[in-house]
């Protein structure tokens, strides 16, 4: 959702002059580039305001350091304040220092995914934290809002060993009284968490605010979760603000943060509201809930990536000694044929090729090239034959392939010299960028910057392999 506003900032950073000093001038051209691109990105304009002149007021006179463009030394003080304004660094987490049951509510308008968020958060906290959860639904506007809350318990507590139940459903009966209902039924049985559903409506109304005030004094919440629709960009805070002025928040869920919003809600969610993002729902599956990390994703904004999240989700998604073994070998730089062959067969785990890219430095510029385009996988299943075509030693240490033994590996796997020199050179420029990326400093990412090698350049050659078309 973000990829419009780092584009954006990608070519501010690029367009600033070299020098050992940041000019007043320097700065204030980058600084109104920067502007535009936050109005155009939704984002509030009052934080859009303060964000510019925190930046400039750091910027201007900042001696650059030696092998540092004045380009990277602006991106490093604007992924501060980014960080900063999306609510600094490290994650919000949830308050769980009450008495057991603790009580969440959440809160929110009809449709931003209230509902299916109480389930994800409930499966969370079941799966990762092994806590026995109650879901009940105090919506009783909507026929099917207590139907469908039901039926995520069932799923979640499929995945949880039974962890996760709903309170069973009493026609008729009002949101105070089920909420009341639903903490004495969890205290009696032993649960340790309660989530709250209550009503939404279209728009904000008296009726609403009434409604979930009572209920909030009643149960007393540890956390009062406010979910929005990242889709509705400023309405959606224009939502957080009436909530918070009206029944006071502790937090915000995100959901549709997959969608092709501008981004602009969740730079402002903070600086508009003071509660902070606590996690972000993408798509509607149950395991789709996730911790916000404003440094990481300022990092993407910026185009640095998000190295941390790629290891975390490889972690996730493989079993757990092949997740280590990559995860070490990433962030140490080293990474041969035999660990490029292994992530190929685990490249569906990972998910979609581009929301790879979109978690590694500088692959904004080839994020755009492939905008629209279905990568054609079977590209990977001809690097799969040329590699099983080298010796071990070939496939540890690429370097030794020459003349002859490039046409044997080319005659073995059924391909030609020209395509293993191409696998052999993007491969070559992959490894230099996860060396780069290992050491983890500001200067050694921003050089992988732009596309220029690595991955990027591996993606840009699926389009030129001979054979059948790489794009679809």
């Amino acid at each position: 959702m973000f990829e419009q506003l780092s584009s954006r900032m990608s070519r501010v950073f690029e367009g600033l002059s070299r020098g050992g000093k940041l000019s007043e001038a320097d700065v204030s051209e980058a600084m109104r580039e920067v502007r535009l691109a936050m109005l155009e990105a939704d984002v509030a304009l009052p934080v859009v305001r303060s964000f510019v002149a925190k930046v400039k007021e750091k910027a201007v006179g900042e001696k650059i350091l030696e092998g540092v463009s004045p380009g990277q030394a602006v991106a490093k003080i604007v992924n501060d304040a980014l960080i900063e304004s999306l609510g600094g660094a490290g994650v919000a987490p949830l308050n769980m220092a009450a008495s057991a049951p603790v009580p969440l509510l959440m809160v929110g308008l009809q449709g931003a995914g209230k509902t299916t968020t109480a389930g994800k958060l409930a499966l969370r906290l079941a799966g990762r934290e092994r806590k026995k959860i109650m879901l009940a639904s105090l919506d009783v506007q909507r026929p099917a809002a207590q139907l469908q809350l039901q039926q995520l318990a069932q799923q979640a507590a499929l995945l949880t060993e039974g962890r996760v139940a709903s309170l069973p459903i009493i026609a008729g009966q009002q949101p105070v009284e089920i909420a009341q209902r639903a903490l004495e039924t969890a205290r009696r049985e032993g649960f340790d968490v309660v989530i709250l559903d209550t009503a939404g409506r279209l728009a904000i109304d008296e009726a609403l605010m009434n409604e979930v005030r009572e209920v909030r004094d009643v149960s007393r919440p540890a956390e009062t979760l406010l979910v929005v629709d990242a889709m509705t960009g400023q309405d959606a805070v224009n939502t957080a603000q009436a909530f918070k002025d009206q029944i006071g928040i502790s937090g915000v869920v995100m959901s549709r943060m997959d969608g092709d919003a501008r981004g602009g809600a969740a730079l402002s969610m903070k600086a508009v509201t003071g509660a902070p993002i606590k996690f972000t729902g993408s798509g509607e599956k149950l395991d789709a809930l996730e911790e916000f990390h404003p440094e990481r994703v300022a990092g993407r904004i910026l185009g640095l990536g998000d190295i941390a999240g790629l290891v975390e989700k490889a972690s996730e998604q493989l079993d757990q000694e092949e997740g280590e073994r990559v995860a070490k070998k990433m962030l140490a730089g080293k990474f041969d044929l035999d660990d490029y062959v292994s992530q190929i067969n685990q490249i569906n785990k990972l998910g979609s090729i581009s929301g790879i890219l979109g978690m590694l430095p500088g692959m904004g510029k080839i994020k755009e090239k492939l905008e629209g385009k279905d990568i054609d996988t079977s590209i990977f299943n001809r690097h799969k034959a040329i590699i099983s075509s080298m010796t071990r030693q070939e496939r540890k240490t690429p370097g030794i392939i020459k003349a002859s033994r490039k046409k044997r590996i080319a005659a073995g796997s059924g391909t030609t010299v020209p395509e293993v020199n191409r696998l052999l050179k993007q491969f070559d420029e992959m490894s230099t960028m996860m060396k780069r990326v290992s050491k983890m400093g500001l200067s050694g990412l921003m050089r992988g910057a732009g596309g220029a090698g690595g991955l990027g350049n591996l993606m840009k050659g699926l389009g030129s392999q001979k054979g059948p078309s790489s794009f679809h």
